[in-house]
């Protein structure tokens, strides 16, 4: 232990504060969960009744599992409010925790598309209570001028692909040996252990001012705030009438609702911010500067995470999914796939926290550091063009070209996941800790409300254009924050 003012600095678990173990493992638990059940749900939802599916048409489960994603991460932003202003975040990521957990016991019955819709509800809100406070309680575990920071998100988010590298191998393996159902069961263990965890190390590592909201609602509040949300619940209503009225009451164009919903929500959000008079000039400053990373962050998420779209059923339908080495004949279940994403992630971090740690206030600052993960992303799509352009849209290609997909965009991720984890914690007003840590969440979630409309467009035959487009948007984009990275890190004001 050593001194850092009047305050000793914990270094017990691999150099970080003991609390960082303890989420550690939270969201090592919850990850295993979600990328489980995810692995296989695509699957579950095109798959025939006769193979134990819904029988869905592929081009509205490819819609479905976007906006499910999208909608996952749009409810960070109820998780950010509950925190902030009634519950404090160690007990609003345990109630998340424990609506995961019941969202997938639901899946793992075979109720058919009711649990489907309940699990979602479920896992939806529960994801949005747990993720943006287990990530804001991280930032707490730092002092601001900590370098350690950006080298403990980076482990954080190791423990994230832990549990998330497992979850494909093993939930398929129960698909394949049992069905769909034995799969999602062992998601809901998963939650559970989790739970375990975070119940016992939360009560001995973690700051007893997790226990209470950071700007606890006022009386006169609480009634302002139960109006608006009626009101809400009233427009909504309306618009589904609207559209039943008309005719046009149908999944695809809820799905549209939802994706427009989705959009527009961050830009609410940073009204809010932006024009709050708890928030002072400097860090309205430092919110403007976050806008331009918020953008880039979407356009990332929205290809990363079509990881579990697109290309899951680029490997279901045209990857030889059969290999020899030397007299081994390996079949692959085309779920197991997702676990390239954990992987390298696993092999990179160990380097990434290496380079940053060493490097201390020489790094690269944040903006620059999205920028050159933005060029990276983008030539992770254009990667995919080669095997369809030499092969054609018919052909069994090799899995190497998926490894090597995502072996290029899992360096754009080291350079703006962790990165734009602690960058947001150090940017957030006082009066919106748990709040900003949403934005980060809603970039995700306006990135996959694009994908619910953009994955139609996936069509065979079509595979050169769809990959060529999105690489280039989004080498287009790394670019202009390139040149934006300057004018960035004055608004940041001494953020680096």
């Amino acid at each position: 232990m050593d001194n850092q003012g009047n305050k000793q600095v914990d270094r017990s678990f691999f150099g970080q504060p003991r609390g960082l173990s303890t989420l550690f493992m939270t969201e090592m638990w919850e990850r295993f969960s979600y990328y489980g059940m995810k692995a296989i749900l695509i699957y579950y939802m095109y798959f025939s009744i006769a193979k134990g599916g819904l029988g869905m048409d592929k081009g509205l489960a490819a819609s479905i599992m976007s906006i499910y994603g999208s909608l996952v991460y749009l409810t960070s932003v109820l998780g950010g409010f509950l925190s902030d202003r009634i519950w404090g975040s160690r007990k609003t990521v345990f109630i998340g925790g424990v609506l995961i957990m019941f969202g997938h016991i639901c899946l793992s019955v075979p109720a058919g598309k009711i649990a489907l819709f309940i699990s979602i509800c479920l896992i939806t809100v529960g994801t949005g209570l747990l993720k943006p406070n287990v990530s804001e309680m991280v930032g707490t575990l730092y002092s601001p001028e900590d370098t350690r920071r950006d080298s403990g998100f980076t482990i954080f988010v190791f423990g994230i692909n832990l549990g998330s590298l497992v979850a494909p191998i093993v939930v398929p393996a129960m698909w394949s040996a049992f069905n769909f159902h034995a799969g999602f069961s062992l998601a809901a263990i998963g939650m559970f252990f989790g739970l375990v965890s975070y119940w016992y190390g939360g009560k001995k590592y973690l700051s007893a001012d997790s226990l209470y909201p950071d700007d606890p609602l006022e009386p006169g509040e609480a009634k302002k705030l139960s109006f608006r949300v009626g009101l809400g619940v009233v427009a909504f209503v309306l618009i589904l009438l609207g559209m039943y009225a008309f005719n046009a009451f149908n999944i695809t164009n809820f799905i549209t609702l939802l994706s427009i919903i989705a959009v527009l929500t961050p830009v609410a959000y940073f009204a809010v911010m932006l024009t709050s008079k708890k928030v002072t000039k400097h860090e309205r400053s430092r919110v403007w500067a976050y806008v331009p990373l918020f953008i880039a962050a979407a356009i990332f998420w929205a290809i990363e995470e079509q990881g579990m779209v697109v290309l899951a059923l680029f490997a279901q339908s045209q990857t030889n999914n059969t290999v020899h080495i030397f007299n081994w004949v390996i079949h692959i279940n085309p779920a197991n796939y997702q676990s390239l994403n954990p992987l390298f992630i696993l092999i990179y971090t160990p380097i990434f926290a290496t380079l940053w740690t060493k490097l201390g206030k020489k790094q690269p600052s944040s903006p620059s550091k999205f920028s050159l993960g933005m060029l990276v992303t983008g030539f992770s799509y254009l990667w995919m063009v080669i095997p369809v352009a030499m092969f054609g849209a018919h052909s069994l290609v090799s899995p190497l070209w998926l490894v090597g997909s995502w072996a290029i965009i899992e360096v754009g991720e080291l350079l703006i996941s962790p990165i734009g984890l602690s960058v947001t914690t150090k940017l957030a007003p006082s009066a919106f800790q748990s709040s900003m840590m949403s934005m980060w969440f809603l970039a995700d979630s306006a990135g996959q409300a694009v994908n619910s409309q953009i994955v139609r467009f996936y069509t065979p035959g079509n595979e050169v254009g769809y990959f060529s487009i999105i690489g280039i948007v989004s080498i287009i984009a790394g670019i202009i924050l390139f040149f934006m990275i300057k004018p960035i890190k004055r608004l940041m004001e001494g953020v680096l």
